[in-house]
């Protein structure tokens, strides 16, 4: 018996039967009392004490262990841990720690990613059909832009196979900085056909030398999306000529990379939500958002704190009227995986 009121359910068993053994007691001496078995009034002082000292165990015993559970149950369904759904020292029963110990597998970090990539995988080759046919045809069209003398064509068709080559071709977790940057111009560029001499970018780097700074790997597609979202919410409703910013920055242990336009900039409610939403966790980025074209900033949060821990990821700041920051911190990691 002893080793099941480790269990809040055991306990609330035990304070039940306590609660109804004192209430039977309670009577019993009332009865006596009435017909003057008993004539002391003593036994009054006797039911009050046993029934403090039962409210003071159960205090500690199960209202703060329930208040601990009730906390964590909280946390988890919030987003802000994925550690645990009870509180280990005195978790509810048994089958609340078997149910503690099969999420823990199904949450395993490395399980996470494998079925990330599996899903990326999945689909790249659903996006791709058969990549080399897309290519060869971008090239077909390429090459009647040449004979044709339409020079501009030409070179945004090469452009967009660059782009969808990087982009569905070798799925990995990790590519150079370098690489990154070079798809976000591609992009860019790709987007300047569009607008024009409305949209400018610019790159600099701070602090370490440009060529070793260029070597750090990052997530795949980390850049482009966030630069798609500072276009698309932030440059393309300014009236005028609208500035893409890409400062790259380093520390001691950190990459640090900020994105920023000097657009519209976002409501303030809008930016609260945006900040909630990576603030928290989700499994969200294993799916596809047809809005985002497929990745969104919080799937881009996601994937860096899936594989480099909590304390990396997205932040936003934004200021109507003035623009949008979003900023990137990374561990410096020259290696072909995440650093442990």
């Amino acid at each position: 018996m002893a080793r099941r009121t480790y269990y809040l359910e055991t306990r609330v068993v035990l304070l039940v039967l306590s609660l109804t053994i004192l209430i039977i007691l309670t009577l019993m001496l009332a009865l006596l009392y009435r017909q003057d078995r008993i004539t002391s009034p003593l036994f009054l002082l006797l039911i009050v004490s046993a029934t403090l000292i039962v409210g003071f165990v159960s205090y500690y015993t199960l209202y703060l262990p329930y208040g601990r559970t009730k906390h964590i149950m909280q946390l988890f369904a919030s987003g802000y841990t994925f550690h645990a759904i009870v509180d280990d020292k005195i978790p509810l029963n048994k089958e609340m720690v078997d149910l503690n110990k099969t999420l823990e597998t199904l949450l395993n970090t490395d399980q996470i990613m494998n079925a990330s990539k599996r899903q990326a995988q999945f689909l790249a080759l659903q996006n791709q059909i058969n990549p080399h046919f897309l290519y060869n045809t971008l090239e077909g069209i390429r090459s009647e832009a040449l004979l044709a003398g339409l020079d501009s064509v030409a070179t945004m068709t090469e452009a967009l196979s660059t782009f969808f080559r990087y982009t569905i071709s070798n799925v990995e977790n990790l590519v150079s900085l370098q690489q990154e940057l070079e798809n976000t111009k591609n992009y860019f560029f790709i987007q300047q056909f569009r607008f024009g001499n409305r949209i400018k970018l610019h790159i600099s780097f701070e602090g370490e030398q440009e060529h070793e700074v260029l070597q750090y790997r990052i997530p795949k597609l980390t850049l482009q999306p966030i630069v798609e979202n500072c276009i698309v919410h932030g440059l393309e409703c300014k009236v005028g000529v609208g500035n893409l910013y890409i400062r790259v920055e380093t520390s001691e242990s950190r990459l640090f990379i900020t994105v920023r336009d000097d657009g519209v900039g976002m409501q303030e409610d809008v930016l609260q939500q945006m900040q909630k939403k990576l603030s928290t966790r989700s499994f969200d980025y294993v799916k596809r958002d047809e809005h985002q074209g497929g990745i969104a900033l919080v799937n881009v949060n996601n994937r860096i704190k899936l594989l480099f821990g909590e304390q990396y990821g997205l932040t936003v700041t934004s200021c109507v009227g003035v623009g949008t920051d979003v900023a990137i911190s990374l561990p410096r990691s020259k290696g072909e995986e995440p650093p442990a």
